[in-house]
């Protein structure tokens, strides 16, 4: 008993690690949550067939944790000591930070548009917009917070990277 209790202590500090270097924004957890419900409580259905939602839900779903994965390896493979995500040691400019200085805010509204489209509810899309704006106030602030921590890099990479993404070329 005393042995299951142990591991079970040891799979939770395990799974809290994790979590605590797994960048879920809250405003996503909110958003698709209350997507859920209204999608429950008031359909509001995509147009089309539903055989198209899913496969193009799944895609978008792909697109964003393919974008989650590769931004987190890129990180993990910057980081020197213990991966702490929160707190980096090195300005990350390589792999999806080369295209995009938030591939993970990217990659988690990708996953929720693609999860609201696979389930044919167009509340996703109604959602995601204020959800956007939300968050935007977390990401000037984590802007803030790494033009402190890399003074003399930040501000070059951040004039030489979209923030989100580049739709028209200056």
């Amino acid at each position: 008993m005393a042995a299951e209790v142990s591991s079970l202590r040891t799979l939770a500090g395990r799974v809290k690690t994790v979590y605590d270097n797994l960048p879920l924004p809250p405003a996503v957890v909110v958003a698709m949550a209350v997507d859920f419900l209204l999608a429950r409580l008031r359909p509001l259905p995509l147009p089309g067939p539903r055989s198209a939602h899913r496969l193009a839900g799944a895609g978008v779903v792909a697109a964003g944790v393919g974008l989650n994965a590769w931004a987190l390896a890129e990180r993990r493979r910057r980081s020197s000591g213990p991966f702490e995500l929160e707190r980096p040691d090195e300005l990350v400019v390589t792999g999806p930070y080369s295209i995009t200085r938030h591939p993970m805010y990217l990659g988690w509204w990708l996953i929720q548009l693609g999860a609201g489209t696979m389930a044919g509810s167009a509340w996703a899309l109604v959602l995601l917009p204020p959800e956007l704006l939300v968050e935007h106030r977390f990401v000037l602030e984590e802007e803030a917070t790494l033009a402190e921590l890399f003074p003399q890099s930040y501000p070059a990479y951040a004039e030489k990277v979209p923030r989100f993404l580049r739709l028209l070329r200056p």
